[in-house]
């Protein structure tokens, strides 16, 4: 089964981010291409593009549209595969360190010393510990193969 192609959409307000997040969103479906995918989840993702290709052309809530799409090739491709954009994990895990770990720290911190005002000194703590935990994991998707060639801003 091959890939589907995209069909080239213009803005018609000619806004920078737009045209911007419309490149990425192609250099991703270009990364994706180039990986080894079973023809049941390149049906899903054709699926996605097809839904792109079908929306109007210019129109303002297409970008909105887009966006939804780039999501749902992400959760697809790191749900069924385990394949995942650069700096994945690490974003995911500095979030998790803040509430999972820096919170606990900081109250512990501000227990013990008798002052909660100390709470947030077990963020950053939390951040970096996040931080170290994702970037492990990135660097071992990467050994594997299983990372895109792509770092998405959102």
């Amino acid at each position: 089964m091959e890939f589907q192609k995209i069909s080239p959409k213009t803005d018609e307000t000619g806004s920078t981010r737009n045209q911007k997040f419309w490149q990425q969103f192609q250099d991703l479906w270009e990364a994706v291409q180039h990986k080894d995918i079973p023809d049941q989840i390149k049906e899903k993702l054709n699926n996605c593009i097809e839904e792109i290709n079908l929306y109007p052309r210019g129109d303002k809530s297409l970008y909105k549209m887009v966006r939804k799409q780039q999501n749902t090739i992400i959760q697809i491709l790191e749900k069924e595969l385990k394949i995942v954009t650069m700096n994945y994990y690490t974003y995911l895990w500095m979030a998790i360190g803040t509430g999972g770990f820096g919170l606990p720290i900081g109250v512990a911190f501000g227990y013990s010393i008798g002052n909660m005002a100390m709470l947030g000194i077990g963020l950053p703590i939390g951040v970096a510990i996040g931080m170290a935990l994702g970037a492990s994991m990135d660097k071992k998707a990467k050994e594997q193969g299983r990372q895109l060639d792509i770092m998405l801003k959102y």
